[in-house]
C-alpha cells in the first residue's frame, strides 16, 4: 500500500482515464484497468475481493434481465419492416408539406425510437429510408442528416430505454417513474425540431420541397388511411403491451421486457419476415451487446469502488460545492460536465462515472431525484452528436460513406444540439414536465 493523497489519486483517476480514451482502448477495460492499478496502490491484493463482491453485486440485479430482452425486442423490430410502412405512409400524409420528408422522418423516428430504444436501429433505418428520398426532391444535406441523427437519438429517452434501466439501477429509482418522467421531455424535443425544420422550410421552400404531385396522385386518400392504419396499429400495441403493464403495475420492468419481445417476435411473423437466419442473427447481435454493457458494467463498478473507496467522491463533492455558485450555479455546472464529457465518453461510462458522484451532490442541494436523473438523461442525448466521438454521426456517415461528407453531418446536427440545451432548460423551469406524469400514473 502506497500512501497518496485522495486529491492526487482522483487527478491521476481521471488522467488516466482520459488517456485510455484518446488512445482508443475500449472503456471496459480502461475503467477495469484503472480499478486493479489504483486498488493495488490502495489496499493491495485484498483489492480483489472487493471487486469480487462488487461484480456480484451487479450480476445479481434482476432488473439488468431488461436489457437484453429489449434488446432482442429491438432486433427483431429492426427485421419486421415497420419503420419502412409508417415512413412511406407519413411521406404521402406529410408529402405536400415543405419539409414533409422531414417531418416524416422525425415523427417516425418518435414511434419508432418507443419500440426500440437504441440509437443505432433508428439512425442507420431511418437513414437508409430517407437520404434516397432527400437525394431525389433536392433537400437541404445539413438539416437532413442533422434531423435524422436527432430524431434517431430520441431513443435514449423514450421508454423502453436501455440507458433508463441502468439509471434506475444506479439512481435505485423505479424503472416505471423513470419511463414515465421521460416521456414528456421527449415529446417536448420532438415538437421542438419539428417546429425548427416547418419554420425553415416555410422561410426557404427550396431547403425541403414538397413531393411531386404525380407520385401523391398516384395513391388515393383511402389507400392512404389504410397504410398508416395497417402501420400505426402494431407498434401501438407494442408499446401499450409494454408501458401500459409496466404503468398500471400488472409487470415488473423485466417482465415487461419480457412481453416486449413476445409482441415484437409476433409483429415480424405478422409482417411476414421471420427467418431462421434473421433470428439466429438478432439472438447473436443481443448477445453481442448485452455482453459489452456487462463488460463495461463490471469494469465500472469497480472503478467507481475504487475511486470512492480513496475519498475521491469527496474530493470533487468538496471541490464543487467550495465554488461557491449556489444552488442552481452547482446544478448548471454538474450538466456543463456531462455536456462536455459526452463529447468523449459514452453515455454509459458518464452514467456510471458521475452518478456515484452527483447524485449525493444534487441531494445535499435538495433536488428532486427523479428529475435530477432525467435531467441527465435529457442532456445525454447530446453525446451521440456531438464530435468527436458522437455515435449518431459515425452511423449516417457508415450508410453511404462514399456521398455523405462529414462536414454537412457536423453542421446539421449544431441546431439540433442547441433545441436539446433549449429543452433542457425549459424542464428545469418548469419540472413538471418531468415530474406530472409518474405522479399520476404511479404511486
Amino acid at each position: 500500500m502506497i500512501d497518496i493523497s485522495p486529491e492526487m489519486i482522483t487527478i491521476l483517476m481521471f488522467a488516466g482515464l482520459l488517456i485510455g480514451l484518446f488512445m482508443g482502448h475500449p472503456l471496459a477495460f480502461v475503467l477495469g484497468g484503472l480499478a486493479v492499478i489504483f486498488g493495488l496502490i490502495g489496499w493491495g491484493p485484498s483489492i480483489f475481493y472487493v471487486f469480487m463482491n462488487r461484480i456480484w453485486g451487479t450480476m445479481d440485479n434482476y432488473v439488468l434481465l431488461a436489457i437484453p430482452l429489449f434488446v432482442f425486442m429491438a432486433q427483431l423490430l429492426d427485421q419486421s419492416g415497420v419503420a419502412d410502412d409508417l415512413f412511406k405512409a407519413l411521406r404521402y400524409v406529410l408529402g405536400r408539406v415543405r419539409g414533409g420528408i422531414l417531418l416524416a422522418v422525425i415523427v417516425v423516428s418518435t414511434i419508432f425510437a418507443a419500440c426500440t430504444g437504441i440509437i443505432g436501429a433508428s439512425v442507420v433505418t431511418m437513414g437508409l429510408l430517407a437520404v434516397p428520398m432527400m437525394r431525389k426532391y433536392g433537400y437541404d444535406k445539413p438539416m437532413s442528416y442533422g434531423a435524422i441523427c436527432a430524431g434517431g437519438t430520441l431513443g435514449i429517452l423514450i421508454p423502453p430505454s436501455i440507458m433508463l434501466v441502468i439509471m434506475a439501477s444506479e439512481a435505485t429509482l423505479s424503472v416505471g417513474k423513470l419511463f414515465a418522467a421521460a416521456i414528456l421531455p421527449r415529446i417536448l424535443l420532438s415538437i421542438l425540431y419539428l417546429l425548427y425544420v416547418g419554420i425553415r422550410c416555410f422561410i426557404k421552400p427550396e431547403l425541403g420541397p414538397p413531393i411531386s404531385e404525380e407520385e401523391r396522385a398516384g395513391v388515393t386518400s383511402g389507400q392512404i388511411a389504410i397504410m398508416v392504419l395497417k402501420s400505426l396499429v402494431p407498434p401501438m400495441i407494442l408499446i401499450l403491451g409494454v408501458l401500459g403493464s409496466l404503468f398500471f403495475g400488472i409487470a415488473t420492468p423485466t417482465e415487461a421486457s419480457g412481453v416486449g419481445a413476445f409482441l415484437a417476435f409476433v409483429m415480424v411473423l405478422a409482417y411476414r419476415k421471420f427467418t431462421w437466419r434473421g433470428l439466429y442473427r438478432a439472438v447473436i447481435q443481443t448477445a453481442k451487446i448485452n455482453t459489452m454493457v456487462i463488460i463495461i458494467l463490471c469494469g465500472a463498478t469497480c472503478f467507481t469502488g475504487v475511486f470512492l473507496g480513496v475519498g475521491g467522491g469527496d474530493v470533487v463533492t468538496d471541490f464543487v460545492m467550495g465554488l461557491g455558485l449556489g444552488k442552481w450555479g452547482t446544478f448548471w455546472t454538474m450538466m456543463a460536465i456531462v455536456f462536455v464529457l459526452g463529447m468523449f465518453i459514452d453515455w454509459i461510462g458518464i452514467v456510471l462515472i458521475c452518478f456515484p458522484i452527483f447524485l449525493p451532490i444534487a441531494q445535499q442541494l435538495g433536488f428532486d431525484m427523479l428529475w435530477f436523473v432525467v435531467m441527465i438523461a435529457v442532456n445525454l442525448q447530446s453525446s451521440f452528436l456531438t464530435p468527436p466521438f458522437g455515435y449518431a454521426l459515425f452511423y449516417i456517415k457508415g450508410i453511404d460513406p462514399a456521398t455523405i461528407d462529414i462536414k454537412d453531418v457536423y453542421r446539421g446536427i449544431v441546431p439540433f444540439v442547441a433545441l436539446m440545451i433549449i429543452g433542457l432548460v425549459a424542464c428545469a423551469l418548469f419540472p413538471q414536465i418531468i415530474t406530472w406524469l409518474p405522479g399520476i400514473l404511479i404511486d
